[in-house]
């Protein structure tokens, strides 16, 4: 029952971390890179079903991304692996963005930057969560 838990608030952390970097990203796609960069025009958002539904998808994938990274932090506290699971769940919600927007009749640079984005937001979870593991608000997965 304890491992539920520390799993629990692993992926609450962590959901909570890619969630806040969502937020701040929409913001700052919305103020700075649509309205300076014409070719980013298209990651403007308005509060719009699109928004919210990408929100909680951030936040589910954060939780997940949460639950997963307190099982790859291991007693050996492997770089690689820990960059690895980062560059994974990035990867894949980056290039999920670029896959549902390919038929746009735009450039590539909206997707690089979402692309970028999303690895940045799983790198913002990554720190949360070896912090809350720090503190002991988390404990790692010890046993193999």
């Amino acid at each position: 029952m304890a491992e539920r838990i520390e799993s629990l608030k692993a992926g609450i952390v962590g959901g909570l971390s890619v969630c806040f970097a969502f937020a701040i990203a929409s913001l700052l796609n919305t103020l700075v890179l649509a309205t300076y960069f014409q070719t980013l025009v298209c990651l403007q958002s308005d509060l719009n079903w699109r928004l919210w539904v990408s929100g909680a998808v951030a936040t589910f994938t954060g939780f997940l991304f949460g639950v997963t990274y307190r099982y790859i932090i291991r007693s050996d506290r492997n770089p690689q692996l820990k960059a690895g699971g980062v560059l994974a769940f990035g990867l894949v919600r980056g290039l999920t963005q670029i896959e549902f927007g390919w038929n746009s009749h735009s450039t590539i640079w909206p997707f690089l930057v979402l692309a970028a984005e999303s690895l940045l937001w799983f790198a913002l979870a990554a720190i949360a969560l070896d912090i809350a593991i720090q503190l002991s608000w988390v404990k790692p997965f010890s046993s193999i």
